[in-house]
């Protein structure tokens, strides 16, 4: 997968995190839970962008990295989401399919990246 394609993806992920967040129920659990993943699923992207930015090696393994995390903790939200019955899981299961796939993709780049010590050559094809 090259960069834009990865930025393109992570940019449509934000969009049905917003979507989500306002189809949440008007409630004082779905307001709560409807900040926290608007702004860990929106973050996913924009700090992608950011690390594609990277001015060096060590920067752009370390934006990666808030990339990972802020994936990671979107899936938790989607957990709670439906683990709490707020919304069924049949409804959410392409979302956390994605943000699992998301989260799988940025932990292999971290850690291929800090094996080579090296940023990703851009627009190179991955095995992802």
């Amino acid at each position: 997968m090259t960069e834009d394609q990865l930025k393109n993806r992570t940019k449509q992920f934000a969009l049905r995190i917003i979507k989500l967040s306002s189809s949440l129920p008007r409630s004082r659990e779905g307001d709560v839970l409807g900040r926290q993943i608007l702004r860990s699923g929106t973050s996913v992207g924009a700090n992608y962008r950011s690390a594609c930015r990277a001015r060096s090696t060590p920067d752009f393994i370390s934006k990666l990295g808030i990339v990972l995390e802020e994936a990671d903790e979107t899936l938790f939200w989607l957990e709670i989401i439906t683990e709490s019955n707020i919304i069924p899981a049949k409804r959410l299961s392409s979302l956390m399919k994605e943000a699992d796939e998301l989260v799988a993709i940025f932990t292999a780049s971290v850690i291929t990246s800090k094996n080579n010590n090296r940023r990703p050559i851009k627009n190179q094809k991955s095995k992802f």
